[in-house]
């Protein structure tokens, strides 16, 4: 199973505009809102990004207090993660890792938030962390390149499976 490391909690939106780091991506993908959606809440959530491997770990329905298992960067990072925003009405949901493999991150979230336009959908992706005490700014020299080889790679896999408008 290997070692787990605990997280603090994040239980309000505000963590991303206040996080010392954060990603924000908008899309316009040529996609229904609910076909995207579907992919969120898939037994397989974002089955097309390469580099992400997950599940539901809780039974559906799914709502706050939803639990899911993720490997990312090829399982060398495993997360277990907890959502706190659950809308489906509104096709937004936002979690927080509770546990991680790896020592790195005092706090982690993403939100998801997907909303039909004309011609497709707007599909917003958010990051936000903060490093454990003592790796907060060696985590904010390398988040650039994680961004570039991670993050950026899960927008560039989301564009390619579903298209841009």
């Amino acid at each position: 199973m290997g070692v787990w490391f605990d997280l603090e909690k994040v239980t309000d939106e505000s963590f991303f505009d206040t996080a010392p780091i954060r990603f924000a991506y908008t899309m316009h993908l040529n996609a229904s809102a609910d076909d995207v959606w579907a992919g969120l809440v898939a037994d397989k959530p974002l089955a097309w990004c390469k580099a992400l491997d997950g599940h539901y770990t809780s039974a559906r329905p799914f709502k706050v207090g939803t639990t899911r298992e993720v490997g990312a960067n090829f399982n060398t990072i495993k997360l277990k993660e907890r959502f706190f925003i659950w809308d489906e009405n509104n096709r937004r949901h936002a979690f927080y890792v509770e546990q991680a493999n790896a020592p790195a991150f005092k706090q982690f979230a993403e939100y998801y938030e997907v909303t039909p336009t004309e011609r497709g959908c707007r599909f917003v992706w958010k990051f936000a962390m903060a490093g454990r005490r003592g790796l907060g700014l060696p985590l904010k020299l390398i988040s650039p390149a994680a961004k570039l080889a991670l993050f950026d790679g899960f927008i560039r896999d989301t564009e390619k499976h579903f298209g841009t408008v």
